[in-house]
């Protein structure tokens, strides 16, 4: 986890400037913001659900916002479409565990960070979970346990081999880079 977060430091501030999701934003901006997560969603799960082993498509399937992000859509008036889940660029450098688990690192800890920004957009723009907000909601009081179940078993998936951590390190990079790429074709 540590090695994860120092390689990811760069990449992860550089997408929190891109969505500025700390500043106020117009509604039709939010929404866009939104797209872009359906759109990196719809391409990024069927690519993890590849690389991990059977026993757990499950317990990723619990984890999907995916269907939360498609209501948020509908709740703006505006329809879900994964038309540019084609061109998203792909996150992981090998269908492999590690590099699973290194990509879910970074979405994983996106649903912390949607945490903080749930009670700003309430603040703001009315939204909230079940009313256009229910990306950022997303699991709740879960999300919480959820992130402390997730490094359990990510530090169980990748294990010792140093090659399988820079292997989950160049999937947490790849993601960043993807979602930056996806969102820097919708945002100004």
């Amino acid at each position: 986890m540590t090695a994860l977060r120092a390689v990811t430091r760069p990449h992860h501030d550089r997408i929190e400037r891109l969505l500025a999701l700390d500043a106020p934003m117009a509604l039709s901006r939010y929404g866009t913001v939104l797209t872009g997560f359906e759109r990196f969603l719809a391409a990024w799960e069927p690519e993890v659900r590849e690389a991990l082993p059977a026993r757990l498509h499950g317990w990723l399937g619990e984890r999907s916002r995916l269907d939360f992000v498609r209501h948020d859509l509908e709740a703006l008036g505006r329809s879900a479409s994964n038309s540019g889940a084609a061109q998203t660029p792909r996150c992981l450098p090998a269908c492999d565990v590690a590099a699973a688990f290194g990509s879910l690192y970074v979405i994983e800890g996106s649903a912390l960070g949607g945490q903080v920004i749930t009670p700003r957009l309430a603040c703001d723009l009315g939204v909230g979970p079940g009313r256009g907000a229910s990306y950022f909601h997303g699991h709740g009081e879960r999300t919480g346990a959820m992130w402390r179940e997730f490094r359990l078993q990510a530090t169980t998936e990748i294990g010792d081999d140093p090659s399988c951590h820079e292997l989950a390190c160049r999937a947490a990079v790849q993601t960043f880079e993807a979602l930056i790429a996806t969102f820097e074709c919708l945002l100004p």
